[in-house]
């Protein structure tokens, strides 16, 4: 049974929450804060976080950014009633994966929750298989049926961060921290170079695609 942890300072809605997943199959366990939240998170295994945004001692970002300084594979996810672009791109520069805006449908949420915990195994396997196309990170290797695709080891890695995040957008400024050395020369548009040149090697594969996000970055989606 998979645990969630959940940090909601509505009262009521924190418990509506609880015993809808709860009936879904899932070990829920609720927070009004998020002191107690971090101090239960330092305890015990959760698979998966989901979290309000505007709370009353921490609020979300800073929440998440504690999370991903202590575990940087944790799903989490935010449900909130801030609904601008600009929250949502605070919600995802602090890690998160998912965000959801309020009034949130609870059968939604659970599709939602799904996904992200497939997703999280995924990333765990090092080694994703979506159609025709496979990846393996423990062999550098990728492969459309039974043709290997030459991927450089950026290419690759990039590819490979895409993949394990389906749906994730990444900034350029993300993907260039991660995967050019900190004294680089190259900027925030190098990314769109490797970006063409991922989607030209990739144009064969019709089981996923890699998106602009306009004004963010890039995501993979699958088709």
């Amino acid at each position: 049974m998979e645990r969630i942890l959940l940090v909601e300072d509505d009262i009521n809605l924190n418990s509506s929450v609880s015993t809808f997943l709860t009936n879904k199959g899932y070990e829920v366990e609720g927070f009004l804060e998020v002191k107690s939240a971090l101090s239960s998170f330092e305890e015990k295994k959760y698979d998966l976080i989901i979290s309000d945004v505007m709370l009353k001692d921490i609020d979300g970002f800073k929440f998440a950014q504690e999370i991903r300084d202590m575990d940087d594979k944790i799903p989490i996810l935010f449900m909130t009633a801030l609904d601008d672009i600009s929250s949502k791109t605070r919600g995802y520069k602090a890690g998160i994966d998912d965000y959801m805006v309020k009034p949130v449908d609870l059968n939604e949420l659970v599709l939602r929750i799904n996904a992200l915990l497939r997703r999280s195994g995924i990333a765990k396997t090092r080694r994703i298989v979506i159609g025709d196309f496979t990846i393996d990170k423990d062999e550098y290797s990728a492969f459309w049926r039974e043709e290997e695709i030459p991927l450089t080891k950026r290419e690759f890695e990039i590819l490979f961060k895409l993949l394990t995040n389906i749906r994730k957008t990444f900034t350029r400024t993300q993907l260039l921290d991660e995967f050019w050395s900190w004294d680089s020369m190259s900027g925030p548009r190098s990314i769109d170079v490797y970006m063409t040149k991922l989607r030209s090697k990739l144009s064969m594969c019709t089981s996923f695609e890699i998106i602009t996000v306009h004004g963010l970055g890039y995501k993979a989606i699958i088709k």
